[in-house]
């Protein structure tokens, strides 16, 4: 499924706002650098094919019913050791002949010991790396690991049997004489280097799988059920992972209602509400777990969002030209037959009231005609209630706020039916502003005046 920049920034994927938790960081519990690339790269790319999906969902059930079977998973100690060992400038024996071998030993040993030492190192850590797939690997509850897992098993099987590799010993590199060094030196960046490379790649995509499942298992996500035919998203008790104390509500988008016209006063939930959507529908596409009671969707092959656009004005764009432009990515989609979701909380608002209406009423007309694509839709424009509540494909939501003790309070519960509620002006009177507008400046002591 592709996302676009705007949308990994509306998500808050990779970086969030005002210093805050991203989704990266929230899922991320690798234990090496080059594996949190690995998460990185899956969270760039989550799928649209259901198999692909399934496969994923399958190895992190697995993973998490037999997480002790990964405890040995190398650490970045280990692998740092390796990849700088494999990147160094460091002499090398390239002959095979026993002679030239034995000279090429003395040369090195004998030679510049901290190059000696280093080769040292990366020996015992790239031996100690075997040690540890080797547990992995021949660990009989892996036998049948399903999924995407399973490849990756087999093919770290198949690269620990080769001859050269089956040769190199378990034991520490620091009780072996310089000769067996060298020996298992040239295998590892001579012979037998291209295996030693995918074995660390394979290390990487497995400790990417682990640290997915110990998200689900960590932040109590729920595996989604996936479904066939047209578009659809079906879930209950949502709500936004990285908000604290978030009210749960349903989401249902399917072929007969397939826009979700949601109003409601500032405020009450409506952008939390549809990023917690936005969220959960792509931790769906990634085969991870979702932050919901339950989930059921059909994949689709397109995910925006447009909750915050701004404009720039070094290359001529302004607000309301921005949201043009967004709308225009999403109409383009729809129009090559991609399976669109597409969220926009309130759209249009860069513009004059009329303008603003017209443009809404158009758009949400054309999107609710449009088959096998889901939309979600804020709006403050109630005065769309009557059109919008008349169109059958248009399921209308609202928040809203009550009072207590005479201040506003909202209960951040999804309630049907289009919101009536116009709460600025009671917004600005409970800060006090009207008062202070209406209070008479104070002189200035005339010895504090410059």
């Amino acid at each position: 499924m592709l996302l676009d920049e705007q949308t990994l920034k509306d998500l808050e994927i990779f970086q969030a706002e005002s210093g805050g938790t991203s989704l990266f960081s929230f899922c991320d519990f690798t234990r090496n650098h080059q594996g949190s690339r690995a998460l990185m790269q899956r969270m760039r790319q989550p799928f649209s094919c259901a198999d692909r999906i399934r496969a994923v969902q399958q190895s992190l059930a697995f993973i998490a019913e037999n997480r002790s079977a990964f405890d040995h998973l190398p650490s970045f100690v280990t692998t740092e050791l390796v990849e700088n060992y494999f990147t160094r400038s460091l002499p090398l024996i390239t002959s095979d002949n026993i002679i030239e071998f034995f000279f090429g030993v003395l040369e090195i040993r004998f030679g510049d010991y901290s190059r000696y030492t280093w080769i040292l190192r990366g020996v015992d850590a790239t031996t100690s790396l075997l040690r540890a797939l080797r547990s992995i690997a021949h660990n009989p509850v892996l036998a049948d690991a399903p999924g995407e897992l399973g490849p990756l098993v087999n093919d770290m099987q198949t690269l620990l049997a080769r001859p050269q590799i089956r040769s190199v010993s378990d034991h520490r590199a620091w009780n072996m004489t310089s000769w067996s060094i060298l020996k298992i030196d040239r295998i590892f960046r001579i012979l037998e280097k291209g295996t030693m490379e995918r074995l660390m790649q394979l290390v990487y995509e497995i400790d990417a799988l682990v640290s997915m499942a110990d998200a689900n298992v960590k932040h109590k996500l729920t595996l989604p059920d996936i479904a066939e035919g047209p578009l659809q998203v079906s879930a209950e008790d949502v709500r936004h992972p990285l908000v604290e104390g978030v009210i749960a509500n349903p989401m249902h988008l399917d072929h007969e209602r397939r826009l979700l016209f949601l109003t409601g006063p500032n405020m009450a939930g409506k952008t939390t509400y549809l990023r917690a959507c936005a969220i959960a529908i792509y931790f769906a596409h990634l085969g991870m777990g979702v932050p919901a009671a339950s989930f059921r969707f059909v994949p689709a092959e397109r995910l925006f969002s447009s909750i915050t656009l701004a404009d720039n004005l070094r290359i001529g764009v302004s607000f309301f030209r921005a949201e043009a432009l967004r709308v225009k990515a999403i109409a383009q989609a729809v129009a090559d037959g991609h399976k669109v979701i597409a969220l926009m909380d309130e759209p249009f608002k860069g513009t004059n009231v009329k303008d603003a209406l017209d443009a809404s009423r158009t758009v949400l007309e054309s999107f609710a005609n449009k088959h096998d694509s889901l939309f979600m839709f804020s709006s403050h424009l109630i005065e769309l209630c009557d059109q919008m509540q008349a169109i059958d494909r248009i399921d209308c939501q609202h928040f809203e706020a009550g009072e207590y003790d005479g201040r506003l309070r909202f209960d951040y519960v999804l309630h049907p039916g289009v919101s009536s509620q116009r709460l600025g002006m009671r917004v600005l009177a409970e800060e006090g502003i009207f008062d202070l507008l209406e209070q008479t400046p104070a002189k200035k002591n005339q010895a504090g005046q410059s």
